[in-house]
């Protein structure tokens, strides 16, 4: 099961995907939201979107953007990362994490971060299973305040 990069034309399978990704860990993100913000990102040169098929199908993606700061310079987020429950337990995250390590590194970034949000469930799970493959909690908390668009005038 190759990974790859997505296409537009896999727009469908990855919306499929993250509309039963969003509603399995408690996010709110609108399915039209999560479409447009799919379509962005799988054109944006400073993100990766990979998927992994089986049997023709897409059934698993990650998403790793880019982003430039003074404490770090460039480094690379792992900010997505879905199987289907079908596919499950195969080692498609895994390669999808080995995936997004080689993307970052090539792109020239010092480090792959993730954040892990719990949205009212328990992630302690996810904790353990990004530990175990060489990601280490640095003890940050991520605080954050959503932001009104600008009105126009």
């Amino acid at each position: 099961m190759p990974i790859r990069t997505a296409a537009p034309e896999d727009l469908p399978a990855l919306l499929a995907l993250a509309v039963d990704f969003y509603k399995e860990d408690g996010f709110a993100t609108s399915e039209a939201d999560l479409r447009t913000n799919l379509a962005t990102l799988i054109s944006s040169p400073t993100a990766r979107v990979a998927v992994s098929e089986s049997d023709g199908r897409v059934v698993a993606f990650a998403i790793t953007t880019t982003t430039f700061g003074l404490e770090s310079g460039l480094i690379a987020e792992l900010e997505d990362l879905y199987v289907a429950p079908d596919a499950r337990r195969r080692g498609e995250a895994q390669r999808l994490i080995e995936d997004s390590l080689r993307w970052s590194a090539g792109r020239g970034c010092g480090q792959l971060e993730i954040v892990i949000a719990p949205n009212g469930q328990d992630v302690s799970h996810l904790f353990d299973f990004y530990r175990k493959r060489g990601f280490r909690d640095e003890g940050r908390r991520l605080l954050s305040q959503p932001l009104e668009p600008p009105t126009r005038e």
